[in-house]
């Protein structure tokens, strides 16, 4: 029997007051898909992080950018992507020192891709020069 795929997209304005709009998005694909509410809740905090990052690092003070939310569920995954025209940044430049040192050296800032890691299956991300750049996130489904 063919594996059925169900894709969905969400467009929205690089601007924080949109990041609500995509948890509600972000919400309805996890509850179709049947996840669990902690589950949904993962997904939910990744991509939020994703989103807001782009807003405030990739585009900064640029509201006229949009950020694009891609959802994609099959029968063993959710898979989310974040795309954006902003400013990209190499993964491999960040920081990979120990929580508890972060922490009492009160740094700012370089958590999110490690938050994304700790909620996610999978997080990989690319950068593709003057065109753009995609996070994608994988969750996998559980088979009760």
């Amino acid at each position: 029997m063919p594996s059925i795929e169900r894709t969905f997209s969400l467009q929205v304005p690089s601007n924080t007051e949109n990041l609500a709009m995509i948890r509600d998005f972000v919400n309805g694909i996890g509850t179709r898909a049947g996840l669990p509410a902690a589950d949904v809740a993962k997904i939910e905090l990744a991509v939020d992080e994703a989103c807001a990052n782009v807003i405030e690092h990739a585009y900064g003070p640029e509201v006229t950018k949009e950020v694009t939310v891609k959802a994609t569920i099959d029968e063993e995954t959710v898979q989310i992507e974040v795309v954006d025209t902003g400013k990209g940044f190499d993964p491999g430049l960040i920081s990979q020192k120990n929580l508890e040192q972060l922490v009492a050296e009160r740094k700012n800032g370089g958590l999110g891709m490690r938050l994304m890691k700790t909620l996610m299956d999978e997080v990989h991300y690319e950068v593709i020069p003057g065109q753009k750049n995609e996070l994608r996130m994988v969750k996998r489904l559980k088979k009760w």
